[in-house]
């Protein structure tokens, strides 16, 4: 076996490395969370700086001063037992598989969409990514986050909460509302209402209330019956509990009697209809793949897979390298792993992960690179047997580094193509090829133009490009602003949606492009909306698909139910595929 490709077991071959690697880290965690505690306690996110203010405390100065010299203090004497548990833990790292594997039963149960695939002649499967910048937690405060592990855990029952509801039909019933039919919307029965446009609808079971606020105070967010939905129908779902809902945008000011009022329906905003868009609060139901980025908190992967696998059975975590590596492979020496996390309803058959060997500065100290897996169906069209190819990666940061993007994306390209030729099997029928991740990158910024017109963009189909530097109409970024993300605009999953519905709003909460050297930015041009830096791709593409398949998009999702909790804003995307 190929170092990279999957392997079950634990990450070392032999147990004596396993324990001791255990022991190289147990000698090294305490020196790094005493240093991580020393920073954290130094950087208060503006969300903690304005609850000091409403709270009028004046001891956060003392705070910082003994809370500095007690975290220097054991960081000091800790320092010769990290360093002992270094020069044992580092070698082994030679030897370390890229990946940690989990695999368990889910007891989270979720609707299988492709029951009686063979008389509708496709299949359907849904993708999801989110960058949740899970850096430990004073790193992650540079970036006005903190509480990486609290974090973790409300955004892994958030992520189950939304998945596993029932998929949702919405009717609107509304000649003036801004709504549209999407494909999964079906016709039902209407019941009387009291007011012009408004529906019955059903309210969604195990609704997670969360906020930053919760998850500031430590508390693990707790499910209610709170939030509703559109008329509702599903088969799991037989009992309606009314409560009216106004779907015209209009007059939902008014008539509401102090009820919060539900998010808006699927809006088709793509030109002449070609891509069903929802800009939900609320994960897509029944994804099938969930690809995050930015999880380099070990700890914190930890609480996320336990989240995760309820609804998840198969888990790739903890994926990367560390320490030194051979000079073809990585850069320099590898402080982080990858950051990517991989959480599957279908079983892991092959996967592999390379490192980028071209890292530059910061990004250099974190093992970012490309992870392709290949997926069992577990459906099968006469002989042949159902598969697909799965890809995630987390490209070059730095601003004006392209050429260094370029190049990864030349590497993303070859390997992807590599890894498919050695495990495509003949008896195979591959449905879905996908490629996902924060690129760090746009299709507006006249910065990024050497990406923008990158050939891996001529062989995977993004859903949301027009054009190289040229986005959709309906496209939002994806990049909010770390200053403003506990603003009360953005603070909420609500409050998020209405956010991103305003173009004049999205200019104040979402991330600008970014000019060409000292050029001054001429954006958006006349006629055009302002759309914001989108740098979370999902990219799919049929030319490695088996003969006679044909994809389509049957919806593009953008996510609001992180508000607070991470600075991008996930997103998902639905295919069916025509066999």
């Amino acid at each position: 076996m190929k170092p990279g490709f999957f392997s079950k077991g634990s990450l070392f071959v032999h147990r004596t490395r396993q324990a001791l690697h255990t022991v190289g880290w147990g000698l090294v965690f305490p020196c790094f969370w005493f240093l991580d505690r020393l920073i954290a306690v130094c950087i208060s996110t503006s969300l903690e700086r304005r609850r000091r203010r409403e709270e009028e405390c004046y001891l956060h100065p003392l705070q910082v001063f003994f809370g500095f010299i007690l975290f220097l203090f054991l960081f000091l004497i800790s320092t010769p037992f990290a360093f002992l548990g270094f020069l044992l833990w580092a070698p082994l790292q030679l030897t370390r598989r890229p990946f940690s594997y989990r695999h368990q039963v889910a007891t989270v149960e979720m609707e299988n969409r492709n029951v009686g695939w063979e008389e509708a002649g496709r299949v359907t499967f849904g993708f999801v990514t989110a960058n949740l910048c899970l850096l430990p937690d004073g790193l992650a405060r540079f970036n006005n986050l903190g509480h990486s592990q609290n974090r973790a855990l409300a955004i892994g029952q958030s992520i189950v909460q939304g998945v596993s509801r029932p998929h949702i039909r919405i009717l609107i019933d509304s000649p003036s509302s801004s709504g549209t039919l999407s494909p999964s919307i079906s016709l039902l029965p209407q019941s009387a209402s009291t007011s012009y446009g408004a529906t019955d609808a059903q309210v969604q079971p195990g609704r997670v209330e969360q906020s930053a606020d919760t998850v500031l105070d430590g508390e693990i967010p707790k499910t209610s019956t709170g939030g509703a939905s559109v008329n509702v129908a599903s088969d799991h779902m037989n009992q309606q509990q009314p409560v009216l809902w106004n779907c015209n945008q209009n007059s939902n000011q008014q008539g509401s009697r102090g009820r919060r009022n539900p998010p808006r329906a699927l809006r088709m905003l793509g030109k002449a209809g070609d891509t069903p868009l929802e800009l939900s609060t609320l994960f897509p139901a029944n994804v099938d793949i969930v690809c995050l980025e930015e999880v380099f908190d070990k700890r914190a992967a930890k609480k996320l897979t336990e989240a995760l696998g309820s609804a998840f059975s198969h888990i790739l975590y903890d994926i990367g390298v560390y320490a030194c590596q051979p000079c073809w492979t990585c850069s320099s020496f590898k402080f982080f792993n990858s950051g990517l996390f991989l959480a599957s309803r279908f079983p892991v058959m092959e996967a592999q992960y390379h490192c980028f060997p071209n890292g530059r500065g910061e990004d250099a100290l974190a093992s970012k690179g490309l992870l392709c897996v290949k997926l069992q169906i577990g459906l099968q069209k006469g002989e042949k047997k159902m598969v697909g190819y799965f890809n995630c990666t987390h490209l070059h940061a730095p601003e004006r580094d392209g050429v260094i993007r370029c190049e990864q994306l030349d590497m993303v390209t070859q390997w992807i193509s590599e890894f498919q030729t050695m495990t495509q099997q003949q008896h195979e029928l591959v449905v879905f090829d996908v490629l996902c991740g924060d690129f760090n990158f746009d299709n507006c910024s006249p910065d990024d133009r050497l990406e923008q017109n990158h050939s891996l963009f001529n062989d995977y189909r993004d859903p949301c490009r027009a054009g190289p530097g040229k986005e959709k109409p309906w496209v939002i970024g994806t990049l909010l602003q770390q200053p403003t993300l506990y603003d009360e605009n953005v603070k909420t999953p609500d409050n998020l949606q209405r956010t991103l519905e305003d173009e004049e709003l999205r200019k104040v909460y979402l991330a600008p492009p970014v000019s060409q050297g000292s050029a001054p930015l001429v954006y958006p041009d006349p006629g055009e909306p302002w759309v914001g830096r989108r740098l979370d791709y999902l990219l799919y593409r049929e030319s490695t698909l088996t003969d006679h398949c044909r994809t389509e998009v049957e919806e593009f999702t953008y996510v609001t139910q992180l508000a607070g909790l991470t600075d991008h804003i996930p997103v998902g995307l639905r295919l069916n595929v025509t066999l």
